[in-house]
């Protein structure tokens, strides 16, 4: 019976899918971040919410910080902020936070760095430990905002 069910109900939901209109998705490019090194967006504003792509600690001239995580954390926040502010949004809008980490060895302190920066504001996150991140970063951290209609360019 629910196999039926299921063979009734598929197409009916596919052909009210096809004639659904699309929901608009703008994309979110600021000069302040380092430009992205692929076929990818800085962030998309898609109803209401900001999603930035995951950013490494890359210095102005492009090269990728090592050392200190506290200053990684510090340089990957100004470059989220940066993308953010390009979408009308701030951290006090972000409501999911991933990490990624070669090491976490050094999550004391990058999460000292991260709770700095954030103050009392706390959403969501998942750490992660990665064996490998592009181009040999130690840290790698993506966000996503709620933003309502300044996401989507409007006031």
């Amino acid at each position: 019976m629910k196999l039926r069910s299921c063979k009734l109900f598929l197409p009916l939901l596919l052909a009210a899918c096809a004639g659904a209109p699309s929901t608009p998705v703008r994309m979110i490019s600021v000069d302040t971040a380092p430009k992205a090194i692929g076929p990818y967006s800085q962030a998309v504003a898609v109803n209401g919410l900001v999603y930035t792509s995951g950013s490494i600690p890359r210095d102005a001239a492009g090269q990728v910080m090592q050392g200190d995580i506290q200053a990684q954390v510090n340089r990957v926040f100004d470059v989220q902020e940066a993308v953010l502010a390009g979408a009308g949004c701030t951290l006090k809008d972000v409501v999911k936070v991933t990490v990624y980490m070669t090491d976490l060895a050094d999550f004391a302190r990058m999460n000292e760095a991260y709770g700095k920066r954030f103050g009392e504001h706390r959403p969501v996150r998942s750490t992660i430990q990665a064996a490998k991140l592009p181009a040999g970063a130690a840290l790698e951290i993506d966000m996503v905002a709620a933003c309502g209609s300044a996401a989507m360019g409007g006031t």
